[in-house]
């Protein structure tokens, strides 16, 4: 009988981008900042000074473009060929994407996308890096950032709770896990799934049980578990 292909689940956040080139997103910088977050990341900011958010995320985006994808995510990407493999992001540059994963879900928005004010489910992807005042959708209103703001839903939150539930493994890397409703989805996990945490300081976490953690930055601590799971995959399959 032919054997299931092992789900392996990853939760990611800013610490893998970071190594990347790119600024975590409270660490922007520049002439940022002078602003708070809600400033130029919230729908209040947007119904109150659009053109400053825009201009704020096409710096972002202007960054994003300069970076590649590191040796973790090329980890996950490689880990395509032993399981099937699903990324949960907090992240909204497409890195993971660039180094070769196939299914990533963007828990907080894409950067390099915008969407009509109108209807949200018109969403188009970017040619440049600038969206600008005066760029509309197809029914005429103004795009914006495809970006989930302070004060939005997490619309991908079910889905991704459905899929932490699936995991037959589940990987933690470049989240202290401080950010909900990302935060919860552990919550999600069978007691008896295999949990790895990646972090080059150990977080403080609820009890939970099953977890090893690596004591790394993402891009050393997860082509070290790659080459783990892929032995153990290998040991599973001639066995």
């Amino acid at each position: 009988m032919e054997r299931r292909t092992k789900h392996l689940v990853v939760l990611s956040g800013a610490g893998i981008s970071a190594e990347s080139g790119l600024s975590t997103f409270r660490d922007f910088n520049g002439l940022w900042h002078q602003y708070r977050i809600e400033e130029v990341a919230s729908i209040e900011a947007w119904n109150q000074h659009p053109r400053l958010v825009l201009d704020f995320y096409n710096e972002r985006r202007k960054q994003a473009i300069t970076a590649s994808p590191n040796a973790g995510h090329q980890a996950l990407a490689l880990l395509e060929q032993h399981y099937q493999v699903t990324i949960i992001t907090q992240n909204v540059d497409n890195l993971h994407e660039q180094a070769g994963s196939s299914s990533v879900v963007h828990l907080h928005g894409e950067l390099f996308k915008a969407r009509s004010t109108q209807d949200p489910e018109l969403v188009y992807q970017l040619e440049g890096p600038e969206l600008n005042w005066g760029d509309t959708c197809e029914l005429g209103s103004q795009l914006r950032p495809h970006i989930v703001w302070f004060g939005e839903e997490v619309p991908h939150f079910k889905r991704a709770a459905h899929l932490v539930r699936s995991a037959d493994i589940f990987i933690v890397v470049g989240t202290s896990l401080a950010v909900y409703p990302a935060s919860s989805l552990l919550n999600y996990l069978p007691e008896d799934t295999p949990k790895y945490i990646i972090d080059p300081r150990r977080p403080t976490l609820p009890r939970i049980s099953n977890v090893s953690f690596i004591q790394a930055v993402a891009s050393r601590g997860l082509p070290q578990l790659a080459q783990e799971l892929i032995a153990l995959q290998n040991l599973t399959h001639q066995g």
